[in-house]
């Protein structure tokens, strides 16, 4: 069978380093927007892009030839370099060091859209810290919190 035929579904959560709310409302669309950017040059399709002044997470399909560690590794920094060229004012501005990130499935991908659209919402009743203990629990992970949170 000739070409490569794949459906990867990915939803990445990463956060600024030390959770710092550097993503303020004037940088956030303009983040989002270098973050989808970068995630179109790899070839992937952006599916959603939401978060808080302290955290994004990104729904998206990845192509088979890609890692998930490479595409993370690429997003954060190109982002990252972005904003120290386009903000001075941010030059301390960093992601941390890991991330999240988690399979999904075709059957769950349109739950999972929503809840990366819906991030302000949900961190109305939610903090960043519950969330993504909670994330790993629904993953089968069990990290204690200081390894999953730094």
């Amino acid at each position: 069978m000739p070409g490569v035929w794949t459906q990867n579904y990915y939803h990445v959560v990463f956060s600024t380093a030390g959770r710092t709310p550097w993503i303020g409302a004037e940088l956030e669309t303009r983040l989002h927007s270098v973050l989808a950017d970068v995630a179109r040059d790899l070839g992937c399709e952006v599916l959603a892009i939401g978060g808080m002044p302290d955290h994004v997470h990104l729904a998206l399909r990845y192509p088979g030839e890609l890692s998930h560690s490479d595409l993370v590794h690429r997003l954060k920094g190109r982002s990252s370099a972005w904003v120290h060229e386009t903000m001075p004012e941010l030059r301390e501005f960093a992601w941390q060091e890991g991330y999240g990130g988690f399979t999904v499935s075709r059957a769950a991908l349109e739950r999972v859209v929503e809840y990366v659209r819906g991030q302000k919402a949900h961190h109305a009743r939610i903090t960043f810290e519950e969330e993504f203990m909670a994330m790993l629990e629904v993953h089968g992970m069990k990290p204690s919190r200081e390894d999953a949170l730094g």
